[in-house]
């Protein structure tokens, strides 16, 4: 008898826990549907008003102007030597991480329970189509202006990719969650100027390049806000059926290409 019920109680626990992974599994596949065939007005957009646009943009004026304008390439030398006068060189590296830190909030905040303004695959998807626009921006300039770094490691001074980097995380963080709290915004930026003054200190960029990479940081990330609620649009549609279809970018081994998902 008591084998008899040892048994039962397996077949039990058993079915229990099949029935458990089931039920998560079926949630799993509610958030994931929820989150990618959500109806595009539903994403959150830009918050900021358009004269926000004013700073990034004359700071990427400002870092152009260092090739033209003589005196403002004169004051990066200035201020490459007083850093030379009264900051010795250190092989410190902390900016390698700065940079990341507005962007890990953002996923930590989220981790513990603080939602930001969008899902976490829209956020996602936005995080990923801001440093595309970076990315292309300031590596296409670093390869075509061939402006030798302070320390005369290399020719691709202009602009700060660290810089543009923490700029672009810090706005990130401040368009998911200046909402709940500007505490938020300001520490993402505390984070993005600390990385733009250590570029400068271990010689690795000019202060235009540093302002210049601010600028773009921050442009990237108001731009992917703006435009990608209508690529979500153009992307994610409810067909003449009433059924959701999805493009979505893949990898798998090695090879790059487009997904694409429908709702049966």
């Amino acid at each position: 008898m008591r084998k008899i019920l040892f048994a039962l109680l397996c077949i039990i626990s058993f079915n229990a826990t099949a029935q458990d992974t089931d039920t998560a599994k079926k949630k799993l596949a509610d958030t994931l549907k929820k989150d990618l065939l959500t109806a595009p007005d539903t994403v959150k957009k830009l918050h900021s008003k358009t004269a926000a646009l004013i700073p990034p943009a004359i700071f990427v004026v400002y870092g152009i102007s260092s090739f033209i304008i003589h005196p403002v390439r004169r004051f990066d030398y200035y201020v490459n030597n007083n850093f030379n006068k009264y900051y010795p060189r250190y092989s410190g590296s902390l900016e390698n991480y700065f940079q990341f830190a507005p962007v890990a909030l953002v996923y930590g905040l989220n981790l513990v329970g603080v939602s930001g303004k969008n899902t976490f695959i829209d956020r996602t998807a936005l995080l990923g189509l801001s440093a595309g626009i970076a990315g292309i921006s300031v590596y296409g300039l670093k390869n075509t202006t061939h402006r030798l770094r302070p320390n005369r490691g290399d020719y691709l001074s202009f602009p700060s990719g660290h810089t543009a980097n923490a700029f672009m995380g810090a706005e990130f963080l401040a368009q998911e969650y200046s909402g709940k709290s500007p505490v938020y915004g300001i520490v993402g930026y505390a984070f993005a100027v600390t990385t733009g003054v250590f570029r400068m200190y271990h010689r690795d960029h000019w202060f235009s390049d540093v302002i210049a990479g601010a600028g773009f940081g921050i442009l990237s990330t108001k731009a992917a806000y703006l435009v990608y609620p209508y690529l979500r649009n153009k992307l994610t549609h409810t067909d003449k059926t009433g059924k959701h279809t999805m493009v979505m970018p893949m990898y798998q081994d090695g090879v790059k290409g487009l997904s694409f998902a429908m709702e049966l």
